[in-house]
């Protein structure tokens, strides 16, 4: 329990820190860490290496000694009580700082020279006096023997006081400066991973600061608030989406305003209609005969019939509605809608003709297509005075197909003409009114256009009329054949 709450305190603590800081420490860690199984590693391979290099040091003063010795008696004869002999110990003794030479007779088993004999450390023979060498079986002692015509007349031992390694004070020294030359590193390296760890943790936390605080101006009600992250990394392509659904809360938020002030606007003249004839009945001003409870009805199917088609736009703008996508022959789609609507445009006293070039084909759902047309052929009607004629056609081009609705109606100016598809926009709102219209079935045509990747266009002049055109992407007849292969493949029964 203590060691569990203890691991508990440890996270606690070590959560309160900052990214930052966290990544910070993390670095500084891992170079600290890398240095010193860095600095152990090579410790124990310099140690290693440098044990046998100076071993190596001292056997070669050894045999070096060992020969000149030989040398010096081939020419004298003896060994004992040798001046060149003690000379040439005692050169070799300068030679290495800290190294200790003895120097044996095996003829007579007496010392020839001894640099740690307490005395003259010449001539002291049975090796019974007094010395702080190290005896011939001691570690950390290199000997080579001093052979005169194949018999070993004497031997050359060579020691480090104080060491077994055989590492005098100066190799100590360069070792020991070694060290604390690669602490020095460990400290930098500890430092400047530190500093980059700071500033890598600086440039990831800076685009989650700004997500924070644009997240936190849009809950304070700005929503136009965006982090403007831009690149090819994952924090980048995070702020992209965060922007991409921060732009589409602002677009459901308008739409949901949008819709809120239109029908805010668009019932309140059925509803004042509908209230001031109620209240006159109520008042007695006006009786309750069949003309004034047809006035209000005629408002009610106005409110439902709004209603509706609000809604409608609605679904479309907030991609709600699902789309069904299949390849349609336009022209044949387009001359069911004609059949439909030319008893509504003989009605109106209209002349309504269609013509359609053969195998043009689109991808869609052909209940919006079908909507779309309708929209703009009930708005030819509804424009047009009596007398004047509205022309479909259906034709290609290189990549679009065009649905074109073309009227001898009112027109429109070029500045109405960027109005058109604006919600309860009207051209003539007075007489818009009278013949049932809703200022939403053009608005409803973009929609669904854009839905299927095309566009609308409208072209027209003030009392010549005007012309609207649906353009839709064409398919090709392979994707058209490949679709219908998908399509019986579903509705072949299984085996």
């Amino acid at each position: 329990m203590r060691r569990e709450s203890t691991r508990k305190g440890f996270f606690y603590r070590w959560s309160r820190f900052t990214y930052t800081m966290r990544v910070t420490a993390c670095f500084g860690l891992i170079a600290a860490m890398t240095a010193l199984v860095a600095i152990g590693v090579l410790s124990f391979v310099w140690d290693q290496h440098f044990q046998s290099y100076t071993k190596e040091n001292m056997q070669s003063l050894a045999d070096s000694v060992a020969t000149r010795v030989a040398d010096i008696y081939r020419e004298t004869g003896r060994l004992d009580n040798n001046g060149e002999v003690i000379a040439v110990a005692k050169y070799a003794e300068s030679l290495s700082s800290g190294a200790g030479i003895v120097i044996t007779n095996n003829l007579n088993h007496s010392i020839v020279y001894d640099s740690a004999a307490i005395g003259s450390g010449i001539g002291l023979t049975g090796m019974n006096g007094p010395t702080l060498a190290p005896p011939p079986s001691a570690a950390g002692i290199e000997t080579s023997n001093i052979v005169v015509d194949g018999v070993a007349v004497g031997s050359v031992r060579v020691w480090v006081y104080g060491s077994d390694a055989l590492l005098t004070h100066t190799d100590e020294q360069f070792r020991d400066q070694s060290y604390q030359a690669m602490l020095i590193a460990a400290a930098a390296a500890i430092v400047l991973a530190s500093c980059i760890g700071f500033l890598f943790a600086r440039a990831l936390v800076s685009p989650i600061n700004r997500m924070t605080k644009t997240a936190k101006a849009i809950a304070e009600g700005d929503m136009s608030a965006r982090t403007e992250l831009h690149g090819e990394d994952e924090v980048a392509r995070l702020g992209e989406t965060f922007d991409a659904m921060a732009d589409s809360i602002e677009r459901d938020r308008e739409l949901e305003r949008r819709l809120t002030t239109d029908v805010a606007h668009e019932l309140r003249t059925p509803l004042m209609a509908i209230q001031s004839t109620v209240e006159a009945m109520v008042d007695g001003v006006f009786e309750a005969d069949e003309e004034r409870l047809e006035t209000v009805n005629s408002e009610v199917q106005r409110l439902s019939r709004l209603v509706n088609a609000i809604l409608k736009l609605s679904r479309l703008e907030s991609r709600t509605t699902p789309m069904k996508e299949e390849p349609l022959d336009l022209g044949q789609l387009i001359q069911g809608i004609i059949l439909t609507h030319e008893a509504f445009a003989v009605d109106s006293g209209l002349s309504l003709s269609y013509s359609a070039e053969p195998d043009v084909w689109v991808m869609g759902d052909s209940d919006m297509i079908r909507q779309a047309t309708a929209n703009l052929i009930s708005n030819a009607v509804r424009y047009t005075p009596e007398g004047g004629s509205i022309t479909v056609s259906v034709s290609r081009g290189p990549e679009m197909a065009a649905v074109a609705v073309r009227d001898t109606g009112i027109g429109l100016s070029p500045e109405e003409a960027k109005m058109v598809f604006s919600r309860f926009w009207r051209a003539d709102a007075g007489r818009n009114r009278e013949s049932g219209g809703l200022g939403v079935g053009l608005a409803v045509v973009k929609e669904i256009v854009d839905r299927h990747q095309g566009y609308v266009t409208v072209e027209g002049e003030e009392g010549k009329g005007a012309c609207f055109t649906i353009h839709l992407p064409m398919i090709e007849d392979g994707r058209r054949k490949k679709h219908g292969e998908k399509k019986d493949a579903r509705k072949r029964p299984q085996a």
